[in-house]
């Protein structure tokens, strides 16, 4: 039985819309009422202010209603103190039933102040003229207990009560009382007035917030119009503001620096697959020239030249792409790190090449020096330079190694380097006309400099009269473990 491929209805592959992994996801939606920084500044600084103010009512609302409870209670004591002046004052004038002088038992108002005399005997029960006497009272005009405050309520109004004996008349009582009503008044004003001072301080303070957070802000509103506009455009090459000191022009640096750093790595990253297409073709074209001669005629005389020729330019095309391997990796920062010997590498790079080239004379003057890095990485730098050096010397040449403090120095007695080629032998896939006649990659110097500034060195040639000197610097370890 056959295999039929079902349309796309049945398999509902049609129905599902292809999507751009690097591109933004349908599914998420940008946040709606979102509050922007500036409003939320606002809001923060109005609810501060406004709490402080809460708390600071929360406080003083209390005190004043306890000092104005106060100067109540200093009222009646001083009230009561001068009830016998009033008494006397009063009884002259004052006749009970029996035309005798007296003095009236119903409260008398001086002010707002209620002053009350109760002569003796005093009994415990109800009073129709004012507040109820109570077994307290009794005691108090005795002089069995002293006087006292209290709140009690007569003809459905509050008032605070003095009770006191009078002077100088044991078993007669004297009473004053304000209606607590008289400060409240004064209480509601004050509560309205830090409700209103309250409420008005806090918008004040919120629109003082917005206004200063959209001044203080506009640096990072411009940044973030900058860094926008770079993700739009895709061009890192934008300036990005970074003018004042604080730690927004800090944020500002370091965007700048993060954008440079991209546009040298974009940059860096299109160079060397241009470079690298342009190295490979050529090899490339070569060896598939030979193959189809191959193919045409597997006879032929030159078939095993043709094979040979095929076999070097496909190592070539391996060596190149090692190389642009090698050159990947030791360009990002050293993933295994120890204390290297840099002395010690020079010596085995050094016999390894002097068993391959017996032809070469190869001097070494090395003093022991302690890096820090990539051993294998250092390595490989350390055996580009003598490998290069071996490349250009004559049969009989010499080359010259030296280590000393955190240096390595590689000199061959070849035809030299250009002064118009110093700065350029370290490049990518650079060759000088002289050394494109030479097998290579134009990788390896390349090498060298991606492990050099890896570790936080430099490699440079150096100008001489004769030969080529070409040196490798790198922090010791006593640099690096400096405070």
């Amino acid at each position: 039985m056959g295999l039929r491929q079902l349309p796309a209805k049945q398999t509902r592959i049609g129905r599902r819309q292809q999507i751009d992994p690097d591109g933004a996801r349908p599914w998420v939606c940008p946040a709606r009422g979102a509050v922007n920084l500036r409003t939320r500044l606002a809001i923060a600084g109005g609810s501060v202010v406004a709490g402080a103010l809460v708390l600071v009512s929360v406080v003083l609302y209390p005190a004043v209603n306890a000092n104005l409870r106060g100067q109540i209670d200093n009222t009646l004591v001083v009230a009561a103190g001068q009830a016998p002046n009033v008494a006397a004052a009063i009884k002259a004038k004052f006749r009970d039933v029996n035309g005798e002088p007296g003095f009236p038992t119903v409260p008398l108002g001086i002010g707002s102040t209620q002053l009350q005399i109760v002569p003796e005997p005093v009994r415990i029960g109800p009073s129709t003229e004012f507040v109820d006497i109570t077994a307290r009272d009794v005691a108090v005009a005795d002089g069995i207990e002293g006087a006292y405050f209290r709140d009690a309520v007569y003809n459905g109004v509050v008032y605070r009560v003095y009770t006191a004996q009078l002077p100088d008349s044991p078993g007669t009582l004297v009473r004053t009382a304000i209606p607590e009503s008289d400060p409240a008044p004064t209480l509601r004003e004050l509560a309205w007035l830090l409700a209103g001072s309250t409420v008005a301080a806090g918008l004040l303070a919120a629109l003082a917030s917005r206004l200063a957070a959209r001044r203080v802000l506009r640096p990072v509103h411009q940044l973030t119009e900058t860094v926008e506009l770079i993700r739009r455009t895709g061009d890192l090459s934008i300036a990005i503001p970074a003018d004042s000191r604080d730690e927004i022009g800090r944020l500002g640096a370091a965007f700048a620096a993060m954008t440079a750093a991209l546009d040298e790595s974009v940059g860096a990253q299109r160079r060397l697959v241009a470079d690298a297409s342009h190295e490979l073709r050529t090899p490339l074209t070569s060896l598939t020239v030979n193959l189809e001669l191959l193919a045409e005629n597997p006879a032929d005389a030159q078939a095993p030249l043709l094979a040979a020729e095929a076999l070097g330019q496909a190592g070539e095309l391996t060596t190149l792409v090692n190389d642009l391997v090698d050159l990947a990796r030791y360009g990002q920062a050293p993933y295994h790190t120890e204390d290297v010997r840099l002395d010690l590498v020079a010596e085995r790079v050094a016999g390894r090449a002097a068993r391959r080239a017996p032809q070469i004379e190869f001097e070494l003057a090395v003093a022991p020096t302690l890096v820090h890095g990539d051993p294998d990485a250092l390595e490989r730098a350390v055996a580009n330079l003598v490998d290069n050096a071996v490349k250009w010397s004559p049969s009989d040449g010499r080359v010259r190694i030296s280590v000393t403090a955190g240096t390595l120095e590689v000199a061959d007695a070849g035809p030299g380097i250009p002064d118009s080629d110093l700065e350029f032998v370290f490049d990518r896939f650079y060759r000088s006309p002289a050394a494109r006649a030479h097998p290579g990659s134009g990788l390896g110097l390349a090498i060298v400099r991606q492990v050099a500034e890896a570790h936080g060195g430099t490699a440079e040639a150096v100008p001489c009269r004769s030969g080529a000197l070409l040196r490798l610097v790198l922090p010791t370890c006593f640099e690096h473990r400096e405070p």
